[in-house]
């Protein structure tokens, strides 16, 4: 439903009004101590310290005349298109590109619309923007996050515990926030970021004395043999939680790369890839249980540790990585020439793979890597010094800060896979490349015909959901784990 946050009523003439729609709806920001009123009222006073004291994933806007203060998290996408009416400029705040189009139409705005006019507010900044008519000045953005690089000690085991610590503290604050019988579904590949995560909830769970049952850790397998699926049975064997696994096994057909591309409204490959997988176990995922809501996930691990195979990217060096501050959280910054408008950077660009789709299957998603309080902390780690420019001490860094850490908070061992990411793991041994396109232009190609015909953009995306869910459902065997 959309908030209209000034007057919609037709000006008198020769009076110059803004209109400002807001569709972002409130219950979707997960806020872990700061209420909706405390996090707006923060925003309001257009103090970035105060903007940093709101703890969680959230997106906000507010209204102070014609000011318009925006802000948000990694964790929760936020959208702004400006429109020119008669009478003023019209402001649309919304998650989606086709949200954005769809109120364009109610309001008889649709001719101005293109994708490339609206706007993704890039995380970690607060926007000002001033409605003051033809023509409107760009924004202005303030960091309200500038963690401080390099200020922790090269120790691995006292960064291991830092940052499992800091982990540790979000996801507690996070099952205060949930109702206290609330199932818990992680997705789980038995890789080193979501074999944290269930590691370190079950031991959350046991400390406040409640049943571990709650906790249930889903693996996807799109062919029999999936890599994953064996991987997180030998994770939770290893550490002693085999009870928590269920493999979500799906028709290799619900690994769908063109309903990702509308769905998460991109076109970049990895992203893509790494969404159609999401959402083949995520619509498994509901047809079993129609009423799960709560799902965590290990988004951002990667990108706080730096576990990137920098060759694969010819735009990046080692230096690059290790001397820019939040490089695959954020991309380049949005004071650089290659910062994008339309989908600022990074993983600031990137979450959507992962918040999209939850959100269209109606779950509400957490990413405690993804959280600034746990950024700061990896931003904290001495790269240069423990690895002295190499590559591959780069790579090992990860498992070894992780494992100490998980060691020191929670007592428990835990094993460490080489990297493989979730796309690959559903499927056997390198099968995966027949079911995604090895060019990029593949993905660009379809993102224009969907993103071209903008009737398409009329449907809601979760009638996409209900496909997927579908597909999901012509698995053979019941795929209980």
């Amino acid at each position: 439903m959309a908030v209209y946050l000034s007057s919609q009523d037709p000006s008198p003439p020769g009076q110059y009004i803004e209109r400002v729609i807001n569709l972002m709806d409130p219950k979707k920001n997960v806020l872990l101590d700061t209420s909706q009123e405390e996090a707006e009222e923060a925003l309001r006073s257009g103090s970035p310290s105060r903007i940093r004291g709101i703890r969680g994933q959230f997106a906000f806007i507010v209204q102070d005349g014609k000011t318009i203060r925006m802000a948000r998290s990694i964790g929760r996408p936020m959208r702004y298109f400006l429109a020119k009416q008669v009478h003023g400029p019209c402001l649309i705040v919304a998650e989606r590109i086709d949200e954005i189009y769809r109120q364009l139409v109610r309001d008889g705005l649709a001719d101005q619309f293109h994708p490339s006019y609206t706007r993704m507010v890039p995380a970690h900044h607060l926007i000002e923007l001033q409605l003051v008519g033809c023509p409107d000045p760009n924004p202005v953005h303030q960091r309200f996050f500038a963690p401080q690089p390099n200020r922790l000690p090269a120790d691995i085991e006292s960064l291991g515990t830092a940052y499992i610590t800091a982990i540790a503290a979000e996801c507690d604050a996070w099952l205060d926030r949930i109702e206290a019988d609330a199932p818990i579904g992680v997705l789980f590949s038995g890789g080193i970021d979501s074999g944290a995560l269930v590691i370190l909830l079950n031991h959350l769970l046991l400390r406040r004395g409640d049943t571990p049952q709650r906790l249930k850790a889903f693996s996807l397998a799109a062919d029999p043999c999936g890599a994953d699926a064996l991987q997180a049975r030998d994770f939770l064997h290893a550490t002693n939680l085999g009870m928590l696994l269920e493999v979500l096994e799906v028709s290799p057909a619900a690994v769908d790369w063109t309903t990702a591309v509308r769905i998460v409204e991109d076109y970049k490959p990895l992203d893509i890839q790494a969404a159609a997988t999401a959402i083949a176990a995520l619509a498994e995922l509901r047809r079993r249980y129609p009423d799960w809501r709560y799902v965590v996930d290990g988004d951002g691990g990667d990108e706080n540790l730096k576990d990137y195979p920098i060759e694969e990217n010819p735009e990046l060096t080692i230096r690059s990585v290790l001397n820019n501050r939040m490089l695959y959280q954020e991309g380049w910054g949005v004071d650089a020439i290659k910062h994008s408008l339309v989908y600022s950077g990074g993983q600031s660009r990137g979450h959507v793979r992962t918040y999209a789709p939850a959100s269209v299957f109606g779950f509400e998603g957490f990413s405690p890597y993804a959280l600034p309080n746990v950024i700061e902390i990896a931003e904290g780690i001495p790269f240069i010094e423990l690895t002295h420019w190499d590559h591959q001490r780069l790579y090992a860094l990860k498992g070894e800060i992780v494992g100490a850490g998980i060691r020191q908070v929670t007592g428990v061992e835990m094993p460490i896979y080489p990297k493989r990411r979730f796309q690959h793991g559903a499927f056997e041994h390198d099968r995966q490349e027949s079911f995604f396109p090895q060019h990029a232009a593949a993905y660009r190609q379809a993102f224009s015909q969907i993103f071209s015909d903008h009737r398409s953009l009329l449907s809601d995306p979760r009638e996409y959901a209900v496909t997927a869910s579908a597909l999901s459902s012509t698995a053979s065997g019941s795929g209980d784990g």
